[in-house]
């Protein structure tokens, strides 16, 4: 693993794991994992991301439900962390479901500046 290069963490959310994946700037995925929705789950996720370099930023899908606590956590872990949304639906038709692709989507949609929001942990999603 090389620790100079930057990379992008993608998160899908569920209630009992999140499935994260590494990617470098270049969109490669250097590995993808599921940890537990707890808080050394939490702690788990953060330094396996690092353990492959410098994380820039995190793409987190459903932070305003399942992620809220892994929104907290990363952002006072001092990461940036970027709400964003499922992808959407001729998207999930033409690729497939499962969470690996989804956490490789989230990480995608991060590098290439289709999610770039960010909000504060204690802020309310707004309906």
């Amino acid at each position: 693993m090389n620790e100079d290069q930057d990379l992008t963490v993608g998160v899908d959310t569920h209630k009992d794991v999140y499935v994260a994946a590494v990617l470098d700037q270049t969109g490669r995925v250097l590995g993808t994992r599921g940890f537990p929705t707890t808080m050394r789950g939490y702690a788990q996720l953060a330094t396996w991301a690092e353990s492959f370099g410098t994380v820039v930023k995190v793409g987190l899908e459903g932070s305003g439900s399942y992620g809220a606590g892994l929104l907290r956590f990363l952002t006072d872990y001092g990461l940036t962390v970027v709400e964003v949304d499922r992808p959407d639906r001729s998207t999930r038709r033409r690729i497939g479901k499962t969470d690996t692709i989804d956490d490789e989507s989230a990480a995608r949609a991060v590098i290439s500046g289709r999610a770039s929001g960010t909000r504060r942990p204690d802020t309310p999603r707004s309906r």
